[in-house]
């Protein structure tokens, strides 16, 4: 048995939420996430990092509530006046999350890595888990489209994920090494828990780090992954067309397939307990709860639930 700390894959809206649980449950001392940074991006000469932000802010409870990203009771002055001066009037950045952007951006021009800038800002909120990015070197995600090139965050807001997907990428990948420590935390951990996350674009950023994937596959026994699709919807985001484009069906048994080489157990919504015997017939253990995570109880819950597993 791995020591008695949680090791937890994560990216985007759902990860947050199913953070925000697992940190309720757990003692968030002993929590290691590991984020992925293939959204990351230069914005107004800043440097943004989308996911290590959601679940930071969702952590340190300043997240808003409504729209899942970004903070609560947030003023938008600073960039009424950027959009006078910058054609990216498609990303809102409100005023204190530009803080972090600013911050953030003064560290990495002062020489410290993006593994320590977000050790730094999360002390600062007074979070206890441990918030690692997947790699200090940079890794893109970009998304070939009928409108040509598009990095991830331009494709998801400003294009809401219209265009025909040609092809999607992760530039930077094949040099990226995992932050150091991460190893270790899946080798060592109790549990590894794979968010409901994208599985292309959140968790599969994560596996293009070759190491982190081939260590995945020689722990795979412990390693737990909630699907983010529940009757063949995905609660938010792009990820059904992405799985389409890579041939995978859009259900809980696509992405279990997907994952397949690095898991040992899944869980799925109740909703998709038909789907059970045929992900079980891929060698993976699959266990169902209420995997919608609509208020903090729910929360809860479900991160109670794959702990007690």
């Amino acid at each position: 048995m791995g020591e008695d700390y949680y090791t937890v894959l994560a990216g985007g809206v759902g990860a947050a939420k199913f953070i925000q649980g697992l940190v309720r449950v757990v003692d968030s001392s002993n929590i290691k996430i590991v984020i992925n940074t293939g959204d990351d991006i230069e914005l107004f000469g800043l440097r943004i990092c989308p996911d290590i932000d959601i679940i930071t802010y969702s952590i340190a409870e300043v997240v808003d509530k409504e729209k899942g990203w970004g903070f609560e009771n947030e003023t938008f002055n600073c960039l009424s006046i950027l959009k006078n001066y910058y054609d990216n009037e498609w990303f809102n950045l409100g005023d204190k999350d530009l803080a972090i952007h600013i911050y953030r951006t003064d560290l990495f021009r002062k020489g410290f890595t993006k593994a320590q800038i977000t050790s730094d800002i999360c002390k600062k909120l007074g979070i206890k888990a441990k918030l690692i990015p997947m790699s200090d070197e940079s890794v893109t995600t970009y998304i070939d489209t009928s409108l040509g090139k598009l990095h991830f965050e331009e494709y998801y807001i400003k294009h809401k994920c219209k265009p025909e997907i040609l092809d999607i990428s992760f530039n930077g990948s094949n040099k990226a090494k995992p932050v150091r420590g991460v190893i270790d935390y899946i080798k060592n951990a109790k549990k590894v828990i794979i968010c409901p996350s994208n599985p292309i674009v959140s968790i599969g950023t994560i596996l293009s780090v070759k190491e982190i994937k081939k260590t995945l596959i020689s722990v795979k026994d412990k390693v737990y992954a909630i699907s983010p699709i529940i009757e063949g919807s995905t609660v938010k985001g792009p990820a059904n067309k992405m799985m389409d484009f890579f041939g995978y069906e859009v259900s809980s048994l696509g992405v279990a397939k997907f994952y397949k080489e690095i898991i040992g157990h899944f869980i799925i919504d109740r909703k998709d307990q038909s789907l059970k015997p045929q992900i079980e017939e891929l060698g993976i253990k699959t266990y169902c709860f209420d995997t919608l995570m609509t208020n903090i109880q729910k929360k809860e819950s479900l991160a109670r639930d794959v702990i007690n597993l």
